[in-house]
């Protein structure tokens, strides 16, 4: 399994965005633009607590299995693998959907004197922030997740001594 780049999830989210501003420039110049749910980044924020929550359950038990405590709970490796796949098309669907949102609210924001264009361009911006949350979570999931390498360099130095 690789690992997530945050260069392709930058490049996901920077076409997204720029698409999104153009159709957004279109869509407005032929009728009304569709607004920008206030459900966005409520649903964004939710899948970044529950990752952030899986995570932090997970290096619990990792924690305790490696500390050999007494009745501790272990983590199966598809319980793990299955998360960081969760994790890694959470974050790749919140880079799409924060691009999107993002170059929405850039087309919003020429709009501001307008009390409803206002407010899409805020629940835009609250969006692209609960994206980022969203990435931000996946990666520590992933890091979490993570197998220690063979190459670790204080691992050779302790098979060394």
């Amino acid at each position: 399994m690789k690992q997530l780049r945050l260069g392709v999830l930058g490049g996901v989210f920077a076409v997204a965005g720029v698409l999104s501003w153009g159709a957004a420039r279109l869509w407005d110049s032929l009728g009304t633009l569709p607004s920008v749910p206030l459900a966005a980044p409520i649903v964004l924020a939710v899948i970044a607590a529950v990752l952030a929550a899986t995570a932090l359950s997970l290096r619990n038990r990792l924690k305790a299995q490696r500390e050999r405590r007494p009745g501790a709970k272990g983590v199966e490796p598809m319980m793990a693998a299955r998360a960081v796949v969760f994790g890694q098309a959470s974050a790749l669907v919140a880079a799409l959907v924060s691009g999107m949102y993002g170059g929405t609210g850039v087309f919003l924001l020429g709009q501001l004197d307008v009390p409803a264009r206002r407010d899409q361009a805020i629940y835009a911006g609250f969006a692209v922030v609960a994206g980022i949350a969203v990435i931000a979570a996946a990666f520590w999931l992933e890091r979490v997740c993570r197998l220690p390498e063979d190459g670790d360099e204080d691992d050779t130095a302790a098979r060394a001594a």
